[in-house]
């Protein structure tokens, strides 16, 4: 299952044509994103989502703007926001699988710097989850824990810091926070 994160001498970009990287950028402008600012999903209960992401993830419960008239809640931690909206017969989310835990499944992931304590956390609130470690052949092991929220989205929790990022090419078009953790990244011979 770990294949996805192989080292730079992998083929890291399975089913993508090694010509085709090249092209991919071109006509690209460099753009003024800076970081992924927040998720939003639909929930049976805008409540009990709540509480599991205050409980479960720390998240911070913070003021939405007035013109929004609709239920829901905004939650902020760690530089990011997850909107929650209450589901209604004509906000429907698609549907997730509620029980089986499949690491390969749609899912966010937050970065953790206390594996332990994490896994301890989901265990004092009855949380089922999946625990594995990737990548050990190759040096760099990343420690992930899978579970998921009450509406069934799936959640991971990992280390990933430990693994390289290698850029397949444009190396230049990599904007990184200043003051953000970010992984290792490898900048000699990352356009091989």
């Amino acid at each position: 299952m770990g294949e996805e994160c192989k080292g730079a001498g992998a083929d890291v970009n399975a089913g993508v044509d090694p010509a085709a990287i090249e092209k991919l950028y071109e006509d690209v402008p460099p753009m003024p994103l800076m970081a992924l600012n927040h998720i939003s999903r639909l929930c049976k209960s805008v409540d009990a989502s709540v509480r599991f992401y205050v409980k479960a993830l720390g998240f911070v419960l913070i003021h939405r703007p007035p013109a929004l008239d609709f239920s829901g809640a905004w939650l902020f931690n760690y530089g990011i926001g997850i909107h929650l909206v209450q589901r209604d017969d004509a906000r429907r989310a698609a549907d997730v699988n509620p029980g089986e835990l499949d690491p390969m499944d749609n899912h966010i992931s937050f970065q953790c710097e206390d594996m332990g304590a994490m896994e301890r956390r989901l265990k004092e609130m009855g949380i089922r989850y999946v625990k594995r470690t990737i990548n050990e052949e190759e040096g760099s092991p990343i420690d992930q824990l899978f579970f998921k929220d009450p509406d069934g989205f799936m959640i991971e929790i990992c280390n990933c810091e430990n693994l390289e990022l290698v850029p397949a090419g444009a190396l230049g078009r990599l904007r990184l926070p200043r003051d953000r953790h970010n992984p290792p990244l490898r900048m000699d011979g990352a356009d091989e």
